[in-house]
């Protein structure tokens, strides 16, 4: 089963964009879910993530202040809440299983059921 990222688009800098994250067609079964981004000829980087049962949170250094990843447990959906978005945080932002400890929810190697992700493009 892979989760669903859904909500990218073209947006201008400074401005705000909602991306969300469900599985398709079954409810979370996993210790919590992550947001990670690529760019061509990079690596996948972590963006955020959160703990599914206790709501936990967290941010790479480059997002935190400015993102907010968030679930709601009756639509079984993870979102991630952009703002001040700059022309670098433009990317296929993927959103991910996490089945890991708690100290891999950093690394993409903890995560499982990747989607095809979804394009954030931030224009300047």
């Amino acid at each position: 089963v892979q989760l669903q990222a859904s909500g990218g688009g073209l947006v201008q800098a400074g401005n705000s964009r909602l991306l969300s994250c469900a599985p398709s067609g079954r409810s979370f079964t996993n210790n919590g879910v992550g947001w990670f981004r690529q760019t061509p000829g990079k690596e996948r980087e972590f963006v955020a993530a959160i703990r599914w049962n206790s709501g936990d949170t967290y941010y790479a250094d480059s997002v935190q202040g400015r993102f907010t990843i968030s679930r709601d447990r009756t639509k079984n959906t993870v979102y991630l809440q952009m703002n001040s978005l700059k022309p670098e945080d433009t990317a296929v932002y993927y959103c991910a299983a996490h089945r890991g400890i708690l100290s891999t929810v950093r690394v993409e190697t903890s995560y499982s059921q990747w989607g095809p992700g979804t394009l954030v493009t931030v224009s300047s």
